[in-house]
């Protein structure tokens, strides 16, 4: 953290959806990263969090979370996708936005309720649909489906 603080980058812990807390992260929530941080970077210089809604979407503390970590300006990255009930690979098959499960709107108003303006981060990991598609069309839906759903 101190080379990233010298040169200006902040970090961001993200959760991962407790799937992967097995192989890659045991910090499934939002308010674990909160905690995480505030032991690693107390001072709130380097180290923040990136809320991807496919991972954080079913917490519920989510609301509360993501308050908290909005009023010590905690949020650096925003992600969005959506959970499909249908996925044959679930770390491979995010839906776009609109076609699954989440709540895209209520989680964008805890976003930037709790002072998030930044940048919306389309996270789309689908190898047998939209990683096929021609990249004019995904990129045409994501622009749609973030002024539509989002």
């Amino acid at each position: 953290m101190d080379e990233a603080r010298k040169v200006g980058v902040r970090l961001a812990v993200e959760p991962l959806h407790p799937m992967y807390a097995a192989e890659r992260s045991v910090i499934n929530t939002v308010g674990q990263a909160l905690h995480l941080c505030r032991q690693l970077d107390p001072k709130n210089e380097s180290l923040g969090i990136a809320v991807d809604v496919y991972h954080c979407w079913w917490d519920p503390q989510l609301a509360e979370s993501v308050s908290a970590a909005g009023t010590e300006a905690r949020i650096v990255a925003y992600h969005v996708s959506d959970w499909l009930t249908s996925a044959t690979d679930m770390p491979l098959d995010r839906g776009m936005m609109g076609d699954g499960v989440i709540d895209l709107k209520e989680t964008r108003r805890l976003i930037e309720t709790a002072g998030y303006n930044g940048m919306t981060e389309v996270e789309i990991f689908s190898k047998d649909g939209w990683w096929k598609a021609p990249p004019d069309e995904v990129l045409k839906c994501c622009a749609d489906r973030l002024q539509g759903v989002c």
